[in-house]
């Protein structure tokens, strides 16, 4: 009797280590990209397998999380957050804790193509492969962009990041101190048997209040369709199960009642019949149905309108103006090469002011000699700061 507990307790205390050993050879072998491979042996130990602070190990246990239990991040660009959730003893998923984020390249709006500066946004599923203890950015999590709906959209781009050292070119950049912990918690949840955790990453929080103040953006159709998916999250706490057909994203799909036909979905295909679980598919109505009626009032009362382009290169939490100042800068400045500005939609512009937006882009879309005599009208040491932030490539 008494060896049969002892022979569980080795064999489990085995296969522990086992998993360890495989997920860290993945995360320091050949699946990582070689342009990120440059620290020795040593600091890799050191950084990439460092333990967790006693306050976040002590926050876990308020909260009732196990240390190994899955996570779920969410990043917010015009607010410049993420937040890192995770799953409780119930299988629910609270907020753990919200990092401020230090840069963000681009502007509001999906990534569409290499070079343009765009961070991602949408739904990403991060595996073991996905994490870089040997970046060139301290560490790093590949988001894994495109995904399928991004392909199916016929949308490109490499190496999309979330890494350390505050610097970004469409990546989402955060302090190597915030990396550091970030990076471990997703490592502890892999390491935990989670085979994957989920990225959703929005151009701010999809608020009655914020869809209306961006009511006449270009990307708003869709930016309601990720909308859904953030709302089955909010209403449940639940991870949202992620599908892509006829070129959209659709969550929480199941099986019809009574149906024996696999269900299968084509990114770029009709999507097959399905349903939604009763009861997620009821707490997100509700919201839905809340968050329109609060919209449509806003609406009414012409609430202020956003520009639709900011005419700066992405953002960075007001918590790191001081301390990074001079690193938001105008988008044109960084895209050195007025070939290489992005091909705006020729929409009608939110603002008749005077601001940045309108200056900066208002005779884009009339030649590129316009583009580039803007970028030759700038001061010489916005261009040289300008310089100094660009990179070559699109991650670390």
């Amino acid at each position: 009797m008494g060896k049969g507990p002892t022979v569980g307790v080795i064999a489990l205390i085995r296969a522990t280590a086992v998993r360890a050993l495989v997920l860290t050879a993945a995360f320091a072998g050949a699946l990582t990209p070689v342009r990120c491979i440059g620290e020795d042996g040593n600091q890799l130990l050191t950084k990439a397998t460092k333990e967790l602070s006693p306050e976040l190990l002590s926050l876990f246990q308020q909260k009732n999380m196990p240390k190994h239990s899955p996570i779920l991040v969410r990043i917010f660009k015009e607010e410049s957050e993420l937040e890192v959730w995770k799953q409780d003893a119930t299988g629910h998923f609270q907020i753990l804790k919200i990092y401020p984020i230090c840069r963000w390249s681009g502007d509001l709006g999906p990534k569409l193509h290499e070079g343009d500066r765009q961070a991602p946004e949408g739904f990403y599923t991060i595996t073991p492969e996905l994490m870089n203890p040997n970046s060139s950015y301290y560490l790093a999590i590949n988001t894994g962009f495109p995904n399928s709906f991004d392909k199916a959209n016929d949308r490109d781009g490499t190496f999309l990041m979330i890494h350390g050292d505050c610097w970004s070119s469409g990546c989402y950049a955060m302090t190597d101190e915030q990396m550091g912990e970030i990076y471990s918690l997703a490592r502890d949840s892999l390491l935990g048997g989670q085979p994957s955790f989920q990225i959703q990453a929005y151009p701010f929080r999809l608020t009655p209040a914020n869809l209306a103040r961006h009511q006449t953006n270009p990307n708003m159709a869709f930016w309601k369709m990720l909308k859904i998916g953030n709302d089955h999250f909010e209403a449940t706490h639940l991870e949202p199960k992620v599908d892509v057909c006829n070129r959209r994203y659709v969550f929480d799909a199941h099986h019809p009642p009574n149906s024996s036909k696999l269900l299968v979905f084509d990114p770029t295909g009709e999507c097959p019949a399905f349903v939604i679980n009763p009861k997620i598919a009821r707490l997100a109505s509700e919201k839905q149905h809340a968050d329109e009626v609060e919209y449509a009032q806003l609406v009414q009362e012409n609430v202020s309108v956003a520009p639709i382009y900011s005419g700066l290169d992405g953002g960075m939490n007001k918590v790191f103006l001081a301390q990074f100042p001079g690193r938001i800068i105008p988008l044109a400045i960084v895209l050195l090469n007025g070939s290489q500005l992005p091909q705006l939609p020729p929409v009608p512009w939110a603002d008749n002011d005077g601001s940045l937006a309108s200056k900066f882009f208002g005779a884009l879309f009339e030649s590129k000699a316009a583009s580039q005599a803007q970028v030759v009208s700038t001061d010489s040491a916005t261009q040289e700061r300008g310089a100094d932030s660009a990179t070559t490539g699109s991650g670390p």
